[in-house]
């Protein structure tokens, strides 16, 4: 990240802002995606942040932090939507087909069933999991972006990784079904 340009719009320079906002847009769109797993929820959550950044950037210390920090600000957007829209989610169960699945029928059931298994995780979980894993940030990065105890990061990325195994070896488990009378 450029940290003349961060500068400039912490100056309140609206064009340096512009392009800022141009240069991390995207990919805080896509956390926020992988996070809140809702297209509309994930621009509402940019959105904001996107305001939480130009409204807070004046008091951003040190501007090659930018990157991080405004990863903060959208986690806490991210947590703020989800709280304000708690979503129903039907807990519908694949049936399995008689008939052999192909290879590229199994691997859009493969995605199906991780993204059930991801959508049950809390928020907290998710973001923790996006940010290490989607993003390749080390855990004191995902500590501090999160702005809470390395301990808690590494905590939060191990009971999410524990709830996805046991949320897709549920799913993998047949269903039980009733005996007929």
């Amino acid at each position: 990240m450029d940290t003349d340009l961060v500068v400039q719009a912490q100056r309140g320079d609206e064009e340096a802002f512009a392009s800022l906002a141009v240069a991390v847009g995207n990919r805080l769109h896509a956390v926020a995606h992988r996070i809140l797993r809702d297209l509309d929820l994930a621009e509402d959550a940019t959105q904001q942040a996107l305001l939480n950044i130009w409204r807070d950037l004046p008091q951003l210390r040190d501007p090659a932090r930018f990157e991080a920090w405004s990863y903060r600000l959208l986690v806490r957007a991210c947590y703020a939507e989800a709280r304000r829209t708690q979503h129903w989610t039907p807990g519908l169960r694949l049936v399995e087909a008689d008939e052999p699945m192909s290879d590229a029928s199994a691997s859009v059931a493969d995605r199906d069933q991780l993204e059930r298994a991801f959508r049950r995780l809390s928020v907290d979980h998710r973001a923790v999991v996006v940010l290490h894993h989607y993003l390749d940030m080390p855990l004191p990065e995902v500590a501090e972006s999160l702005g809470i105890p390395m301990g808690t990061a590494r905590s939060r990325l191990h009971y999410a990784m524990r709830g996805l195994r046991a949320a897709l070896d549920a799913d993998a488990r047949p269903a039980s079904r009733e005996v007929a009378r």
